[in-house]
């Protein structure tokens, strides 16, 4: 099941959600009605002792089953609500509240660095901006979850126990696992599943609440009635709580079946995400967690509690023989051995060394392995590599961080850099117009500002052009946590750069898109976008607009090619209705139309977006050669669709 079979299942699985909201609801307003009525309704209907049916008696009660079930139904919904407005700043907020500290890019904890590098490089291969990481510093079992409304405000986090007793590859395959749930569109229905839940365990906090404040008042006459009701209203919220448990299993432990596969799919080594399962199995403090994790348990790689009700992930044994058919119980004796004899924290392995290891498995890639960065442009191919990239991307992510300079990389890195960095591959080669873009950025960022930008120029004019993109998405988590102040006005800087020489080209035009919706997602988490329901029968002018744009930058001397390319791509998504017309020439305002058939092509359904994928590729791979104007192109079109799009080279020379 590739990326876009996985978003469309998300969205049926986010309907099934709230239809088993609304029976879980349903069931609670049906038990308060019955307590309401047995101490509130009328019990006697006309002459005393005068029999009446079940009808009578709820048309007579009408009223007052109504005010009920309206109050009910708001308690749980405005509850609901409530909850899931405080998690709309992202999984950060997720991370924090459990305890989790912010890993900085240039920690030199060489357990947290080995961290650090296993996410950028996964994010990097994978097409998607860098996610914030956190360890959970007080949970020494192994587990680790990924939270967040979309790729540009996720945020991933491991607790202690997995940097000491995971190594690099068991690692890999945690993260990989995680990686699977931000691809697969479960973090936006993990947060909606989180604060679905807070509305129906409402019930039972408020009769908590009555019966502790009844305990107070003993002494009182009304304290035996006030007892009584907080004791009925708290049964019920206990019915609320197994709705609730039962809704997470239902939706939560396929999922992670789910993930595994995916995890062993983009790393290629079962062993990695098996070995971290085993070590789960043998460790005495297992994946448990100190932290209360009644609300995430959902969320996390492994299960975070003990006993439950309705265990929201399937049994390790079972997922571990998921990916090892022939585990043997008795593995995991002698690993909790091991672990025993090895208490102390193990180290990471030299960075060096990890450096070496996978540059040496790089240079083992023939180029006809490889394809163009790794990555061959074959449609079919890239559609089910789409969320799913294999380890030869994370190779070549590796490769493509060790090889910046280590200036450009500190600068990525740094709260006081980042946004220096990103202004400095705007610059222009004009001198005029260079110095004009200098006095914006001292004017924005200061004079200081300015003096960093111009340090950082000669680094940055040595840069390959595939290398800027990814610099820009390196430095994403450290933008993203300034005041929202200052990112809105850096938006309004890099637009101005781009506008200081009267023309927009791919790069700045890839450069600015990707940053503003990185930028806009990460303030409003919780607007960013959901897999849509638009056909693409209703948008086919506006793909026919934007294929005609993504050919023409590939194919600038030939108009003719060009059309036919666009004409091409587009014959495999109209299936045989009439083509809308093709553009014959890069029309001047081709951002604007572009930005203009974007918007309406990123609410299409997610099978349309895989088909629409592939006319691109055609279009891109139409003369048999990848240039830099049409990767730039493809990348930024992609991320504006919420299409992760993995690791792809251009032909060299072009």
């Amino acid at each position: 099941m590739n990326f876009f079979e996985q978003q469309d299942k998300a969205r049926r699985q986010t309907r099934r959600l709230v239809t088993l909201f609304g029976l879980a609801v349903l069931g609670i307003i049906v038990a308060v009605n019955v307590l309401v009525l047995g101490l509130f309704g009328y019990a006697e209907i006309g002459q005393p002792g005068t029999p009446v049916g079940p009808g009578e008696y709820l048309q007579a009660n009408f009223n007052l089953i109504a005010v009920t079930s309206l109050i009910t139904g708001a308690i749980i919904g405005l509850a609901s609500a409530f909850r899931t407005l405080q998690l709309r700043s992202g999984g950060g907020d997720i991370a924090r509240a459990l305890g989790g500290t912010l890993v900085e890019p240039d920690t030199r904890d060489p357990l947290r660095r080995r961290l650090h590098n296993v996410v950028e490089e996964m994010a990097i291969a994978s097409g998607i901006p860098v996610p914030e990481v956190y360890v959970l510093e007080h949970e020494q079992g192994i587990n680790a979850f990924a939270a967040g409304y979309s790729p540009s405000d996720a945020a991933v986090a491991v607790t202690r126990g997995t940097l000491e007793h995971l190594d690099r590859d068991e690692l890999q395959g945690v993260i990989a696992h995680e990686f699977a749930h931000i691809f697969n569109g479960d973090m936006r229905l993990n947060i909606r599943l989180i604060g679905v839940l807070f509305g129906i365990l409402i019930i039972s906090i408020i009769g908590r609440r009555l019966l502790f404040s009844a305990r107070l008042a003993r002494g009182s006459r009304n304290a035996a009635p006030a007892i009584f009701i907080g004791l009925a209203v708290l049964i019920i919220g206990y019915i609320g709580l197994f709705f609730g448990r039962w809704i997470k299993a239902a939706v939560s432990r396929q999922r992670e079946y789910l993930a595994d596969a995916s995890a062993v799919q983009f790393t290629r080594q079962p062993d990695g995400v098996a070995g971290a399962l085993k070590k789960i199995a043998a460790l005495s403090a297992s994946s448990y967690m100190v932290a209360d994790a009644e609300e995430v348990g959902h969320m996390l790689f492994a299960r975070g509690m003990g006993y439950q009700l309705f265990a929201t992930h399937p049994p390790l044994e079972s997922r571990i023989k998921a990916i090892d058919p022939n585990f043997d119980k008795a593995e995991i004796k002698a690993l909790a051995e091991s672990l025993s004899r090895h208490a102390q924290a193990r180290r990471a392995e030299a960075e060096a060394e990890a450096q070496a290891r996978r540059a040496a498995a790089e240079s083992q890639q023939t180029p006809q392995q490889r394809g163009p960065g790794g990555l061959p442009l074959d449609a079919e191919r890239l559609a089910e590599q789409i969320g799913q990239p294999g380890l030869n991307q994370v190779f070549i992510a590796a490769a493509l961080t060790a090889s910046l300079p280590s200036t450009l990389e500190r600068a990525a890195h740094s709260d006081e850099w980042a946004m220096e960095l990103i202004a400095c591959l705007l610059l222009s080669s004009d001198d005029n117009v260079r110095e004009e873009q200098l006095l914006l950025i001292a004017r924005q960022l200061g004079e200081d500002g300015e003096q960093q930008t111009r340090s950082l120029l000669p680094s940055v004019r040595g840069l390959k052009p595939e290398q800027r993109l990814p610099l820009m998405e390196m430095a994403f988590p450290v933008l993203r946590r300034r005041p929202a102040r200052d990112l809105i006005d850096f938006m309004k800087l890099v637009e101005s750069l781009v506008a200081a020489d009267g023309k927009l080209d791919v790069f700045e035009y890839a450069l600015a898109r990707l940053l503003n919706k990185h930028i806009e997602e990460s303030l409003n988490p919780s607007r960013a976008g959901a897999p849509g329901s638009s056909k693409l029968s209703g948008r086919l002018p506006a793909a026919a607009e934007f294929l005609s744009i993504l050919s023409h930058h590939g194919r600038p001397e030939q108009a003719e090619v060009a059309v036919e390319a666009a004409a091409e791509g587009l014959r495999m998504i109209a299936e045989g209705t009439a083509m809308p017309p093709l553009l014959e020439s890069i029309p001047t305002d081709w951002p604007a139309r572009l930005d203009k058939a974007l918007a309406g092509l990123d609410k299409l359904r997610p099978n349309d977006k895989e088909r629409l994928l592939k006319a691109m590729v055609t279009v891109v791979q139409f003369d048999g050669q990848v240039v830099t104007a049409e990767l730039e192109l493809l990348r930024a079109i992609c991320g504006l669709l919420h299409i992760p799009l993995p690791v792809v080279a251009t032909d060299s020379g072009r």
